[in-house]
């Protein structure tokens, strides 16, 4: 994914300079940054950082004593825990945390598994038993034919679609008939992607999601382009962030992040 981030300037042009204004202003004193409520958060480090290495900017200096302030982790819930190892691969470096943890959650539903396959990568290690983890990831299968997070849904979701696409991919796995179509079905009349077939308006995450799914898959998606560019535009700030909704009335790291990924990949 920030490989294809990296590419978003392209579309920015001279807005990247605001873009990159803003993650800055994200940064609080203790080296992390922003949530929503103004604290710092891994989740929302992992976000800033991953920002600033898209545009090409040197990372935060202070953030090396946030990350440290955590040691091996063992006080984080699961997803913080896979933050914080990101969060030193993004730094370069490889998180002092005992896999064994990341191995509990491999197969516990279809985000963690996701989030443990990269957290393996980042702390360098090959992903334990693949075969069990396809496996897994067939039991989120909806009956619709897409995948949610948690098992015998009758509807599949965006994200966790996604998501399964992109670990068969890394596995080596083929691909169920029909996901691109059911993905492209998700596309929303005035631009970007919607989470579920019902949603009644897209979103920046499931935008972002969509784009790489069908990217990997080698997709054809150019028909779309210029409504998703249209809706990203619509989310835009002059303050350099993006809002994740047409609903939303917060900017922050992630939705930014999201906006920079869907750029990079309609900027092919």
């Amino acid at each position: 994914m920030l490989q294809i981030a990296r590419l978003s300037p392209k579309q920015l042009g001279d807005s990247a300079e605001l873009v990159s204004k803003f993650l800055h202003s994200q940064l609080n004193p203790d080296g992390g940054f922003r949530d929503r409520s103004g604290s710092s958060d891994l989740y929302y480090t992992v976000f800033g950082l991953e920002g600033l290495i898209a545009l090409g900017e040197p990372l935060p200096a202070l953030t090396t004593g946030y990350l440290e302030s955590f040691g091996t982790g063992d006080g984080l819930d699961f997803v913080h825990l896979c933050c914080l190892i990101r969060c030193w691969a993004d730094l370069g470096k490889v998180a002092p945390v005992n896999p064994a943890r990341i191995h509990e959650q491999l197969t516990s539903n279809a985000y963690n598994c996701f989030l443990s396959c990269a957290a393996y990568q980042d702390l360098r290690l090959p992903i334990p038993e693949p075969e069990r983890v396809v496996r897994f990831i067939e039991t989120m299968r909806a009956e619709d034919g897409a995948y949610s997070n948690l098992p015998g849904s009758p509807v599949g979701l965006t994200p966790p679609t996604a998501a399964a696409i992109t670990l068969k991919r890394q596995l080596g796995e083929d691909y169920p008939p029909g996901l691109g179509q059911w993905l492209l079905a998700q596309h929303h009349a005035g631009g970007g992607f919607k989470a579920t077939p019902f949603a009644p308006i897209p979103d920046l995450l499931s935008t972002a999601t969509a784009l790489h799914a069908l990217a990997g898959m080698k997709t054809d998606f150019e028909a779309i382009k210029e409504p998703c560019l249209d809706f990203i535009d619509s989310l835009w700030t002059n303050s350099g962030a993006f809002y994740g909704t047409w609903m939303d009335d917060t900017q922050d790291c992630e939705y930014t992040y999201y906006g920079l990924l869907s750029l990079g990949h309609l900027s092919l």
